[in-house]
């Protein structure tokens, strides 16, 4: 017999809080649910991204310190480390929430994952909940990420995960980012100026790598812009650079059979002695032994 809406939205429950006991990578309810995971009503570090939806009724929580309502249509941005607890919720509370780390999707996300860390240095600087407008759209992402384990095996699956999680984040960042822009004045400036600087660096970390490069398109000094990217962000231009060559250098790793010159190669280092030179002080280890304990 088919399960009932109430039946399937129980069962979401059910495995949310299994995910979130258990600290999953990625953990979704799948769809809306009509209740909190025990946890979150105890009180709960979020160990990744966080975003709740709010469909139907009310709640009221505290995050870090702090009280916060949250109604229909509005939705709860969690930042990495944040103490949250709801306090109180209506008897008519509907919601999607979905907690994620960044790690699974690094390696297709490249220098983009640093507006992700934006969005944490950000957070406390607006409020952490607002209608985006476009929540029917976050819930549909939510809905389709499902809260479950897949095989290591299962390519497919793995691969469409990562998308979808890919997806969100980009429009997590879209987002918050439009949010910021608009609200801080102030730090509206160096906020477009670094998101210009990580897509450029996303289009040509592989060939350039210098500070001044990236300076000369954004035109700007060298030593302003790695020091409004060090403000930011926590990295200088070239680290970031670098944290995107060790990306693509793991990457293809894990997923090719190509020989660690064929790799070099592609990267653009003048020898293989010289990329796993790079690779070992930017990872502790040679390439080889990256590949062998993947």
């Amino acid at each position: 017999m088919e399960k009932t809406l109430y039946e399937k939205a129980t069962a979401r429950l059910d495995t949310l809080q299994e995910m979130m006991s258990g600290q999953a990578d990625v953990c979704s309810s799948g769809g809306t649910v009509s209740d909190f995971p025990a946890c979150m009503k105890e009180g709960f570090i979020s160990f990744g991204i966080g975003l709740i939806v709010c469909h139907e009724g009310e709640f009221e929580f505290t995050l870090s310190g702090r009280s916060y309502k949250a109604s229909r249509n509005e939705t709860v941005f969690m930042p990495e480390g944040g103490l949250f607890r709801v306090t109180r919720q209506s008897a008519d509370v509907l919601l999607s929430l979905i907690i994620y780390h960044t790690e699974s999707i690094r390696d297709i996300m490249g220098a983009m994952v640093q507006s992700v860390h934006l969005y944490t240095l950000m957070s406390s600087n607006i409020p952490c909940v607002w209608s985006t407008g476009c929540e029917n759209d976050i819930a549909r992402y939510i809905s389709l990420i499902k809260a479950k384990d897949i095989s290591s095996e299962d390519f497919f699956s793995i691969n469409e995960h990562k998308l979808l999680l890919l997806s969100l984040t980009y429009r997590l960042c879209s987002v918050f980012s439009q949010k910021f822009l608009s609200n801080s004045p102030t730090h509206a400036r160096r906020t477009e100026i670094f998101l210009k600087l990580i897509r450029l660096i996303d289009r040509h970390f592989m060939h350039e790598r210098g500070v001044a490069f990236y300076a000369d398109k954004l035109c700007l000094s060298p030593k302003y812009l790695s020091e409004l990217s060090k403000s930011v962000c926590g990295y200088t231009v070239q680290e970031l650079v670098f944290k995107n060559i060790t990306r693509k250098a793991m990457s293809l790793l894990d997923s090719t059979h190509k020989t660690v010159a064929e790799i070099s190669d592609e990267l653009n280092f003048p020898t293989p002695s010289s990329f796993g030179t790079f690779f070992r002080k930017q990872t502790g280890l040679s390439p080889q032994k990256y590949r062998n304990q993947a």
